[in-house]
């Protein structure tokens, strides 16, 4: 079994019902959730939470309740991605540790956001060749890449793209997928946009963490088998494709007993 040692977005999510005036209670709280994968404890993910190792970083700016919701993909993102960042978004204030990161000169960053609602001078649609990881060098010669990801509903993320003007410098990265989300926990504002677990991969495997992007691929379909299971809309197959992509995807320390629930 993994450790639990929390990352960025457990941090967010701890600081964010700390501040609650109210307790926040998802759906079916009473029934049970792991404390680590927010899951019911039946489905319970832990046991499949893997291990990969990327050059790129990951910049999550999440809307007001992201973090505490069981559904955000983000903290997918953060369980995979060892260098994953994240940070509350407010219209008025900006967390000073949001801006000494994107200033930070290890990091190359750039906005993950649709090239239709961006002034075509900002939009890149392929990184950088000196950004890239490689298998033949050692050290690749640019910086890091840093993609930055607005994690909230598309209404959110189109307001937090418009009023974060400490975004303005960066080049934004828009994605052509070629294939539909599979998303399938909440209901998309539209058919083509894929969640944020999808958006991190695509990206991945776009600065050559073509490991880490197939990983984490592989886990959200584990999560999300697990996720439909406790609402009750599938049968929870520890055996199927995904949960044994996954398995011949993770490092030397995942461990899962297999089964069927």
């Amino acid at each position: 079994m993994s450790t639990h040692l929390p990352h960025a977005v457990a941090r967010l999510r701890q600081a964010r019902l700390a501040s609650a005036a109210k307790p926040f209670l998802a759906r079916g709280s009473g029934s049970g959730r792991c404390e680590h994968c927010r899951l019911f404890m039946p489905q319970c993910l832990c046991n499949w939470r893997p291990q990969a190792q990327a050059r790129s970083g990951v910049c999550l700016i999440m809307g007001d309740i992201e973090a505490i919701k069981p559904s955000n993909t983000g903290w997918l993102i953060a369980d995979v991605v060892p260098d994953t960042f994240a940070f509350g978004w407010s219209r008025t204030a900006v967390d000073p540790a949001l801006l000494a990161l994107l200033a930070d000169p290890q990091w190359a960053p750039c906005v993950v956001f649709p090239g239709e609602f961006v002034e075509a001078t900002r939009v890149i649609s392929a990184l950088p060749t000196d950004w890239l990881a490689s298998p033949d060098a050692a050290v690749p010669s640019g910086p890091k890449p840093l993609f930055v990801l607005l994690d909230g509903t598309w209404t959110e993320a189109r307001k937090m793209f418009r009023k974060s003007p400490y975004l303005d410098r960066w080049p934004v990265l828009s994605l052509q997928p070629e294939a539909a989300s599979r998303y399938r926990l909440r209901r998309a504002y539209r058919a083509d946009h894929l969640c944020t677990a999808e958006v991190a991969a695509l990206c991945l495997a776009m600065a050559g963490d073509v490991h880490a992007a197939h990983t984490l691929s592989a886990y959200f379909e584990v999560f999300t088998a697990h996720y439909l299971s406790g609402k009750g809309v599938q049968r929870l197959d520890l055996n199927d494709e995904a949960h044994q992509a996954l398995s011949g995807l993770a490092s030397p320390r995942f461990q899962a007993s297999p089964g069927r629930l």
